[in-house]
């Protein structure tokens, strides 16, 4: 224990200020000349620069100061506002005498004489290290979050903008369609050049759903359909799709063992984000280069989740994908995952890539993060849940072919608030031979089918109604109607939604826009799966 000092009866102030001073232990302090050489030194000083007082006594003060620092003439700017106005403050880094830095808030006060002559500046600096790191932290954390809610915002504004635009490809590709059917029955020249302008303009109309599908991808509201998925054979598959598609000047490695690591995922969106960031990273470096694809365990902790507030604490399987091309800067790192940004020249690219690998993982409840610096390349991670459990199994391709007929009487009660929609799926069912039954919200649907006498076997219902969502219509007309069965078409459905429909008994979902195939496919299997469901007689 430390010998405290004492004072004899009559000891001098000066000497009761140097006892004080030698006691304080937390704070230096620092008596300076006004040319900034120390003359005095406390217990503190030696504390927190590591220096005795017979090593630093008579030296100026800049020798705590960093290289940079003493070149910008800082120390001597300090001083110099300290003699002129009185006082000076600052913060920053400075040196140990083991060469080791710590964070100091300086204090720098003028002293004078009786006539006001300056005489010296006092100094007290304290070591606030572990304060400035934490609001270091803190402050990336509440930027980190700033940016989840404007992506959340801009996810908002786009989904709905999507939502709106499938409704109007639904209707384009779906009249298309009937335009394209019609003109098969006919002949002559101007019925082939009016089949060359269907074609053309129904390519145009995919292409646009295609964009729409990301917009949604990034906005989180695209079904998605996860399945049991072992990951190191996946991405196996997948180097030896991207080495034969990048072509010989991108050599592809895969890193990561052959030990199995199981995820539930949609595997077409998985292959649809890695060939996103493949064809990034194939832009990246126009001279050629190396594009590698890494798989590991990780486990995301506590101080991780602090620092990253999106994040959710748990075991990860990280998909790592890293180029060695140009890099981004720090601006271009922090709107990546914006729709529409690109850094392509115009026609190169729509800006939509890294987006849809946004939504994605965000919607699979996994974490993203780009590291890239200008000239050292750029490295994609994707952490996603990791799965315990057995039964893995292959990604579903959805059927496709001619138009399914339907069954001579069987009744489709058609729920659809847009108006154009609701007419095409009538003319498209009508054509298909079902019985159709239509209404534009939940309030008239519930009207036919509280009406016993009227047959319906299948409820064909958008899942975003007005007052009551078809999904609460599905619930109440099954309940009216036990075996009834429902389809619901969505351009706009949040996964979990989705995901609990499809796993009630004679449910499934389409997501718009909707191609003739696929819905005369899905209501046919739907209908042959069980007996159909008399509630009365037909109704034409």
């Amino acid at each position: 224990m430390p010998e405290t000092p004492t004072l004899a009866p009559g000891q001098d102030h000066e000497r009761r200020l140097e006892i004080l001073l030698e006691s304080i232990t937390d704070y230096a302090i620092l008596m300076l000349d006004p040319d900034g050489r120390v003359g005095s030194w406390n217990k503190g000083a030696e504390q927190i620069t590591g220096y005795q007082a017979d090593e630093i006594i008579g030296r100026a003060f800049e020798i705590f100061y960093a290289d940079a620092d003493r070149a910008a003439r800082i120390p001597q700017q300090l001083l110099a506002r300290a003699a002129s106005e009185g006082r000076a403050e600052a913060q920053g880094w400075r040196v140990r005498k083991d060469g080791s830095r710590f964070w100091a808030s300086s204090v720098f006060n003028r002293i004078a004489d009786e006539t006001g002559r300056l005489v010296g500046i006092a100094e007290v600096t304290r070591d606030i290290t572990d304060r400035h790191l934490a609001q270091n932290l803190l402050d990336e954390a509440h930027d980190r979050m700033l940016q989840v809610q404007k992506m959340e915002a801009i996810g908002q504004l786009t989904g709905g903008v999507a939502h709106d635009f499938n409704n109007l490809l639904t209707v384009v590709i779906g009249n298309l369609e009937i335009i394209q059917r019609h003109l098969d029955s006919v002949s002559g020249g101007v019925t082939a050049r009016l089949k060359r302008a269907a074609n053309s303009a129904l390519r145009g109309a995919h292409r646009a759903a295609t964009l729409t599908q990301r917009l949604l991808a990034f906005a989180r509201h695209h079904t998605l359909d996860p399945k049991p998925l072992e990951l190191t054979r996946f991405i196996a598959r997948e180097v030896e799709f991207l080495q034969r598609s990048l072509g010989e000047t991108i050599l592809v490695e895969s890193v990561g063992g052959s030990a199995p690591r199981q995820i539930e995922v949609d595997a077409n969106e998985l292959e649809a984000a890695l060939l996103n960031l493949a064809i990034n990273a194939r832009d990246a470096m126009p001279n050629g280069g190396t594009l590698k694809i890494e798989t590991s365990d990780v486990v995301l902790d506590e101080d991780y989740c602090r620092a990253n507030p999106e994040v959710r604490r748990g075991e990860y399987v990280l998909i790592s994908v890293a180029d060695s091309g140009v890099g981004m800067s720090r601006d271009v790192r922090e709107r990546a995952f914006e729709p529409f940004y690109t850094t392509k020249a115009p026609g190169q690219g729509t800006g939509l890539g890294l987006s849809q690998v946004y939504g994605f993982v965000k919607q699979c409840q996994g974490h993203v993060k780009i590291y890239s610096e200008p000239g050292e390349g750029t490295t994609v991670k994707i952490y996603l849940p990791r799965r315990t459990g057995t039964g893995l199994g292959d990604h579903p391709v959805e059927p496709q072919g001619e138009l399914v007929e339907g069954v001579a009487g069987r009744t489709v009660l058609v729920v659809e608030d847009d108006e154009d929609v609701r007419s095409y799926l009538v003319e498209t069912l009508r054509d298909l031979n079902y019985r159709v039954l239509r209404a534009a919200d939940a309030i008239g649907a519930l009207g036919f089918l509280q009406q016993q006498d009227i047959r319906i076997d299948l409820l064909l219902t958008d899942v975003v109604l007005p007052a009551m969502n078809g999904r609460e219509l599905g619930r109440q007309a099954q309940a009216l109607r036990p075996g009834l069965k429902v389809l619901y078409v969505t351009g706009y459905s949040h996964n979990g939604v989705v995901k609990q429909a499809e796993s009630e008994p004679g449910v499934d979902v389409l997501q718009k826009p909707i191609t003739q195939q696929l819905l005369s496919s899905r209501i046919r299997t739907l209908l042959d799966g069980q007996p159909a469901s008399d509630g009365g007689a037909d109704v034409g």
